[in-house]
């Protein structure tokens, strides 16, 4: 074995520290409609004209639903100790509810049965914005409190079938994102006639108080199943949600300003993390409509707040700069300069210090005693070369100037116990379609071809010394 580098021996992570990649069903599983599985809310938002770049869709995807063995000896051959991956709900129930699939659940087996094979931890997702269509049908999906009830009894059985495999489960992945993106659908003009379609499914346009119920039936659900997988599993099974944590930097690391991005953060997550963690919403979030919105009893919000065994935290870019004020509420956020750096995406901004606060606000907020970087990583223009590699070199200064980061607040005592990076591979992007790319693996979408990128290199030594190299 190689020794380790002498730059890479300060900067090492914690004993035990779980170095994993991250998926999601809809992106890369394909199969849309195979072995009994139901229509999900993507299936039929990916399917209506206009609503995807190029009309591309999720039908067949990178085909991980065949390929799975494929790429589990990928991520097993690229260092990864651990792999977050969504569970479809309409493959396990087509209706949302009653009769399981069997054929569905089957997959899910042989798959974890294949990461365990690889040495390789798997960690569930339940919920990655696949719902059922016929529970969008029926209730209009999270805009009714029913939606949260199966959804809790969905985890459930779950948690029992895979029990004996899987000790650690995420409900939901960002509450934020697949609220707020899919119940306040825009559609921006962008010159020439057209239009350009921003959101997701299940693509409605809806009130803001509406939003707001809409929110609160979201963490009910997280709440609700917290307490179904507890029930239906074995002692030592662990488990999480996995938010889009919108983080506050200090503009300058200094007391007062450490205590603003602080108040900010928590705020700006009233709707969802704060709730989860404290169990009430802030008197400032109620205020924002009125103060009638959204309706809930005091039984709700303990069962959001049902106690946790780690948190999750997705984590991508700053959302603010701030400094602090004599003026109420005690901040000033400083706007992005135009000319601030970015990674490929528009919405990427770059700063790698977020990966030090992120983790270290929920440490300081929230008191968290485990947390996992559930997803982190960058799109980038990568295309293969003639010697048939492909060279990301802004992902790798990417990674490893996040990991950086991170490795900081690690060594500052801040209890980060994993890294997800999303993604493993090349998948469907949502809105963007095929055309961002966020894999450590390149996939060509025509042949289905997988190539190790540079960055894959990267994190496989890195994985290997466990450190930043």
């Amino acid at each position: 074995m190689a020794a380790k580098s002498p730059a890479s021996v300060g900067r090492r992570f914690p004993e035990g520290f779980y170095w994993g990649v991250g998926t999601s069903s809809y992106q890369i599983e394909g199969a849309w409609n195979k072995d009994g599985k139901g229509m999900s809310i993507w299936d039929t938002f990916a399917h209506g004209p206009g609503n995807i770049k190029n009309d591309d869709n999720g039908d067949v995807a990178n085909d991980h639903y065949h390929r799975y063995k494929e790429d589990v000896a990928l991520m097993k051959s690229i260092g990864a100790k651990a792999y977050r991956f969504s569970i479809a709900w309409p493959r396990i129930f087509p209706e949302g509810t009653g009769q399981p699939n069997q054929k569905g659940l089957d997959f899910y087996i042989r798959l974890v049965d294949e990461l365990l094979g690889a040495g390789i931890e798997p960690f569930a997702t339940l919920y990655h914005w696949d719902l059922p269509q016929t529970l969008q049908d029926k209730y209009g999906g999270w805009r009714s409190k029913q939606t949260a009830k199966v959804f809790a009894d969905y985890a459930g059985y779950m948690a029992a079938q895979l029990g004996d495999r899987v000790k650690h489960y995420f409900t939901i992945n960002e509450f934020r994102s697949f609220v707020e993106a899919g119940y306040q659908v825009i559609d921006v003009d962008v010159g020439g006639g057209k239009k350009v379609r921003l959101g997701g499914a299940p693509g409605l346009t809806i009130s803001d108080s509406e939003l707001k119920q809409v929110r609160h039936h979201a963490v009910l659900g997280h709440g609700l199943a917290v307490q179904a997988i507890r029930a239906h599993s074995p002692a030592g099974t662990k488990v999480g949600f996995a938010e889009n944590i919108s983080v506050a930097v200090p503009v300058i690391d200094a007391p007062a300003y450490v205590k603003a991005a602080e108040m900010v953060t928590r705020e700006r997550n009233a709707g969802f993390m704060t709730v989860m963690l404290e169990g009430r919403y802030t008197e400032a979030y109620l205020a924002e409509a009125g103060g009638g919105t959204p309706k809930f009893t005091e039984e709700e919000l303990k069962t959001i707040a049902s106690p946790l065994d780690f948190v999750g935290i997705n984590v991508y870019k700053p959302r603010w700069y701030v400094e602090p004020s004599d003026e109420p509420p005690g901040y000033r956020e400083i706007p992005l300069n135009a000319s601030h750096p970015k990674m490929q995406s528009s919405w990427h901004v770059l700063d790698p210090e977020v990966m030090y606060w992120a983790p270290r606000h929920m440490q300081k907020i929230w008191g968290a005693r485990s947390i996992f970087i559930t997803e982190n990583g960058c799109g980038a223009s990568d295309v293969v070369a003639k010697d048939g590699r492909v060279y990301d070199s802004d992902r790798v200064m990417f990674l490893r100037a996040c990991l950086g980061q991170l490795q900081r607040a690690t060594s500052e005592g801040v209890p980060v116990d994993g890294y997800f990076l999303w993604s493993a591979q090349d998948n469907f992007e949502w809105i963007d379609g095929f055309g961002k790319r966020f894999g450590l693996i390149y996939v060509d979408f025509d042949t289905l071809a997988r190539i190790p990128k540079l960055s894959a290199q990267w994190f496989r030594e890195a994985s290997r010394q466990n450190a930043v190299v």
